[in-house]
This record gives structure tokens, C-alpha cells and sequence, in this order.
């Protein structure tokens, strides 16, 4: 059994999230503040038991835009589960909340209460003078129409039939916060997932009465050390004394009572490193101590699984980096991949997002507001089989940025990647980074399937592709692959590109290559002082003499005529150096820059806002 559908309607960041989710491991990616968290909550409004009743009595901060709830309406969180039919206990629980065979639904909703809803219908109080009293929470599963669907219906309707709490008892949800108290988790029997990993074991009883036996005996000898027996002595007559004898009670020392809960509530993990043996959680990282965590639960989720009184588990977990070493992140991953039950996780790692396949993102964006809107990549409707696969094969931890960002460059390499963010600063005085703009190298030309996933249904966020002018790659190694169902990315032309232009994408190019179009007037002091660094003592003698000739031309024309041939040396250089090495150098003297290519100025401005692509 999976969650296959989750519908938000009217909640927080959301006015409609609507989206179809795979098995497994779902990754749900974006900036900061566009609703993960309030992505889980949603589902723990659905599903957890175990939260707290006022904690689905919602307020109007609750309701997205904070449009309060003097007018009548609802809020909605709807879950559809799938492929249950094959286990009886799952079959029993999803049975109740059936819409079609094989997929059922449950409803929380949050809207007028039925009296008041009834003196609405009845016309005896306006729709636009309710109080928040007048609204409650409901949980609703299955249909109450063949036709209805949770992302339409409206909040005087009704949805399914009630569901009662005792239902959702056999569907367990964890949720192990982000930058939790780890240390104090596993220190607490009521907060450790030890203490759930014994309970699902069913440990038999003669079991149980053969350790309680142990810690009697400990206890026995505990007490027959002579010490130890005059201290008890001492404690329970000062005791007397200051209580009085009328609540003076007897006592000795021990180790703990004599019952296996004690047992439990006082067994802990010992780990050994090298030659320290047997000491406790507190004295690792917080990166080890939350592996250890999560590893526990997973055990937990893996045997409670077996059990007949068991049906559906999820596993919420924010931000699973949290502490972690980037191999550790991808370790993690990949155990959460390979487990029988689903997980949702909500990272800003492109560690974790590197390792993950396309059909596991939801990725939010901001709207602008604080609304969010929602995109599931992989269901983009004019990407190719071959160009999800290529996708997943480039969308690495440097490129896998561009899922993150609020407005993305796409440059073509290293020496964009380098140079344009630094002269940008310069020249512009706009710092990239603060705008939420990021510069994301293809290491290519291959733009095709990166510039499907901007559009209307996919990524609504802005991005300019900023490239060479002919898309010819300069170096064969940078090339990219052929595609056998049709054109290459690696082969499209600025004509090609211009096709996938829409309110969420612009191409802006150049008329030869980015090296060349650094041969300018406001850029010669940077190449000429970074070709000083390099020990390229002919092109920085030319770049010098062209300086002083431009300098003291009095006109475009011989302005022109004192640059001309510079930039075929300069690409000549970078090329000989390395491109990415000698944008490097460069960057390092930027600060002398006074200009920048205009191609890239005008991206920088249209990613801003500042003014339209022609």
C-alpha cells in the first residue's frame, strides 16, 4: 500500500497542490519558506493519529493568504492510497474509505460546522459572518458521488463518510523532526525508537521473567555490600526524621525495580570505537547519533511491518541532512530507497537530490507571494523518455541547484560559472546569490531537456539560458550524447532554443563565444593584470598595447580598429590554459572591470525583472 495522490487545498503556502506520488521515496525540494513543512504537517492531518486534536483545529494563519474565516469556506487535505488489495489487514483498513477497487481516500477537511452550515443552506445567516467558532474539524473517507474529486469540490459539500479514530490505529506515521534533540530522544524511553523496536519484537514472557530475575538478584546483591546497606539505613532514617513517621516509608537502594518496563525505560545503547568500549550515544556527533536514530526506526518500520494488526506506515523526515557528512547524506538515501515503505523527505541537500530519480521530486517554488506553486519534473508533458534519463544523469550536486533556486542561470560551463556571478557584482552591483539567482553550469550544450522544465506546467520560476551564439561547443569533450529517438541536445541551434521560450525561459546569446566577448574596453585591465598571473607575457603585451590605444582613441572606429583580433587571441589563450583555470584568474582581478558583455547584462536584467527580453 502507497500514498498515490495528495490534494491541499487552502492551506498555509497552498491554494492548490494537486500531484500524483510514485512509491518509495518521495523528495520534496525547494527554497526556504515555500511550504515543506507544511507539506508533512498535511499529511499528519490526514493520517496521524497520534496528533493532537488542537492541533487540527486550525486558526486563520492556518488558511492560505491568512484570509481569515469570516466568509465560509474550507480547508482540505486528501490522501489517496493504492495496491492494498493483496494484504487482507490493508485491505480491511482501506476497505472503509473505498472510492473504485484498489484505491481508497481519506478527507480531513476544516470548514463550518453542520448547524451552522444548516442555517446558511436554510438562509438564515449570511456566508460572510461566520467566527472561528463556528468552524471544526472533520476526517471523511471513500466518495459521496462517483464524481467527486477533492480538488473541486466545494466546502458546503460533503465528501466520503465520517472516520472514526480507532480506524487509523493500524496506520503508524513517525515524524523525526530536522535539528531534533537527538541526544535527549534516545536518552527518554517515551521518545526512543528502542523502546518501539521492543514492543514490535513481542518478546516472550519467560523471557521477560528471566531478565526481571537478573536485575532481583543484582538487587539482592546490591544491597549485601555493607556499605551500600548503611547508606540506605542513613537515607531512610533521615527520611523519617524530616517526613515524620506518619508518611515515612521504607526504602533501600537497588538497581531498579524488579519489572521489565523498568528494564526497558533504563536500557540503553552502549557503542565501542577503538579502544573506548561501552559508552553511551551523548559522546558521539550529532551526524552519527541521528543515523543511529533513523536506523532504529527504519528496523522498527521493517518488523512492525510483519505484524497481522498492522496496515500502512509512512515515514515523514525533514531535512535528513541535518549533521551530515555528504557521503553519510547519500548512504542514508539510499537505505530509505531500498526499505518496503514509504517516505517522505523534504532536503535542500543537492547530495540527496543528486542520488534521487526524477519521479521522486516535488519541487516548490515561491510564488511571489506566500503562495507556493508545486511541479512534479517528471510528469512535464513534453519531456521525453530519453530526456528524463539524461536529466537524472546530469542533474548531479552542482546542477541539481538549479531544483533550489528561485531564479537560475544556465551557462554553458566552469568559465561562465567563474566569471559572470563576480563581473555581474562589479559592473552591476547585483550580488547573484542574494537575489536567489544561481549560476548553474551545464559542463555543455546540451540546453533541450534542462529548458523543458521551465514552463507553465513545470518549473514557474524564471531561468535564462545564457550561451554562444551558434551552440557549436568549443570543446569536443563537453559535447554531450546523441539521442536515438531524434535531434541531439547537444546539436540544437539558437533557432531550436527559441522554440522553448516562454513567460519562464529566455535564451540570450552571444554572436561568437564568451571568451571572445571579453575583448572590451571595460574588461582589458582584468585580462591584461590575470595574463601577468599566468606567465603569458605575448598576450598580455598585446592586451597592454591595445589598453593604451583605446585609451587614446577618439573614436568608435579606432577604438574598433585597437581591438581588432584581440579576442581570437584571447580565446586562443584560455583555450591553451585551460578555460575554466584562466576565467578563474580572471575573476580574481575583476574588480578592476568597468563592463561586462551586453547578452549577459540583458539576462541579468530580465531575471530581475528589470525590464523584458526583446
Amino acid at each position: 500500500m502507497h500514498i498515490s495522490r495528495l490534494v491541499i487545498r487552502n492551506f498555509r503556502n497552498f491554494s492548490l497542490f494537486d500531484s500524483l506520488i510514485q512509491p518509495g521515496v518521495t523528495c520534496i525540494l525547494g527554497e526556504n519558506n515555500t511550504g515543506k513543512t507544511n507539506l508533512l504537517h498535511a499529511l499528519r492531518l490526514a493520517l496521524d493519529v497520534n496528533l493532537p486534536s488542537s492541533l487540527r483545529q486550525l486558526t486563520e494563519n492556518d488558511v492560505h493568504l491568512c484570509s481569515g474565516l469570516s466568509t465560509a469556506q474550507h480547508v482540505l487535505v486528501s490522501v489517496e492510497l493504492k495496491d492494498y488489495q493483496d494484504k487482507p489487514e490493508q485491505c480491511a483498513l482501506c476497505g472503509l474509505w473505498e472510492v473504485e477497487a484498489n484505491r481508497a481516500r481519506i478527507t480531513y477537511r476544516f470548514r463550518p460546522r453542520q448547524s451552522v452550515r444548516e442555517t446558511i443552506e436554510r438562509g438564515e445567516r449570511s456566508p460572510d459572518s461566520l467566527l472561528a467558532e463556528d468552524y471544526n474539524w472533520e476526517l471523511t473517507g471513500g466518495a459521496s458521488g462517483a464524481d467527486d474529486d477533492p480538488s473541486t469540490v466545494e466546502w458546503d459539500a460533503d465528501l466520503g463518510h465520517a472516520v472514526r479514530f480507532q480506524e487509523l490505529q493500524a496506520f503508524k506515521i513517525d515524524f523525526p523532526q530536522a535539528l531534533r534533540d537527538v541526544d535527549g530522544d534516545l536518552r527518554h524511553s517515551r521518545t526512543s525508537p528502542l523502546n518501539r523496536l521492543l514492543e514490535v519484537l513481542q518478546i516472550p514472557q519467560v523471557e521477560k521473567d528471566h531478565l526481571i530475575g537478573i536485575i532481583r538478584q543484582a538487587n539482592i546483591d546490591v544491597e549485601a555490600s555493607p556499605t551500600l546497606h548503611i547508606a540506605g539505613d542513613a537515607i531512610e532514617t533521615a527520611f523519617a526524621d524530616t517526613a515524620g513517621e506518619a508518611f515515612a516509608l521504607p526504602l533501600r537502594l537497588g538497581m531498579v525495580a524488579p519489572s521489565f518496563s523498568s528494564i526497558t525505560r533504563n536500557l540503553t545503547i552502549l557503542l565501542t570505537n577503538g579502544p573506548v568500549a561501552d559508552f553511551e550515544p551523548f559522546r558521539n556527533g550529532l551526524g552519527l547519533n541521528n543515523i543511529l536514530y533513523i536506523s532504529m526506526l527504519l528496523e522498527y518500520f521493517r518488523r512492525r511491518v510483519t505484524r497481522t494488526d498492522t496496515a500502512g506506515q509512512l515515514l515523514l523526515i525533514e531535512e535528513p541532512e541535518a549533521h551530515l557528512h555528504p557521503q553519510l547524506q547519500r548512504v542514508l538515501y539510499s537505505k530509505l530507497q531500498s526499505s518496503s515503505f514509504q517516505t517522505f523527505i523534504t532536503t535542500h541537500s543537492t547530495h540527496i537530490s543528486s542520488a534521487s530519480p526524477l519521479d521522486s521530486f516535488i519541487v516548490l517554488t515561491s510564488a511571489g507571494t506566500l503562495g507556493t506553486t508545486s511541479t512534479v519534473p517528471s510528469a512535464i508533458d513534453n519531456l521525453r523518455s530519453t530526456e528524463k534519463a539524461d536529466l537524472e544523469r546530469y542533474l548531479d550536486a552542482t546542477r541539481s541547484t538549479l531544483l533550489f533556486a528561485r531564479k537560475v542561470m544556465l551557462v554553458e560551463g566552469p568559465a561562465e560559472q567563474f566569471l559572470i556571478p563576480i563581473l555581474v557584482k562589479q559592473v552591476m552591483e547585483i550580488d547573484l546569490e542574494r537575489q536567489g539567482i544561481s549560476v548553474v553550469p551545464i559542463h555543455g550544450v546540451h540546453f533541450g531537456s534542462y529548458a523543458k522544465l521551465f514552463c507553465h506546467n513545470g518549473l514557474q520560476k524564471r531561468c535564462a539560458i545564457v550561451t554562444d551564439g551558434d551552440l557549436a561547443p568549443s570543446d569536443a569533450s563537453n559535447a554531450g550524447e546523441d539521442d536515438p529517438e531524434g535531434d541531439s541536445p547537444s546539436l540544437l541551434q539558437r533557432s531550436d532554443l527559441d522554440e522553448f521560450e516562454n513567460e519562464y525561459l529566455r535564451v540570450f546569446s552571444c554572436e561568437t563565444t564568451f571568451e571572445r566577448t571579453l575583448a572590451m574596453p571595460g574588461m582589458l585591465i582584468p585580462l591584461e593584470n590575470a595574463c601577468r598571473e599566468l606567465s603569458a607575457s605575448r598576450i598580455q603585451v598585446k592586451i597592454k598595447t591595445a589598453r593604451i590605444a583605446v585609451d587614446g582613441a577618439r573614436t568608435e572606429a579606432a577604438r574598433a580598429r585597437a581591438l581588432r583580433g584581440l579576442d581570437s587571441a584571447i580565446l586562443s589563450t584560455a583555450k591553451r590554459i585551460g578555460k575554466a583555470r584562466f576565467a578563474q584568474v580572471v575573476s580574481k582581478h575583476a574588480t578592476s572591470a568597468t563592463d561586462l558583455p551586453q547578452y549577459i547584462r540583458e539576462a541579468v536584467n530580465w531575471l530581475m525583472g528589470n525590464e523584458p527580453h526583446p
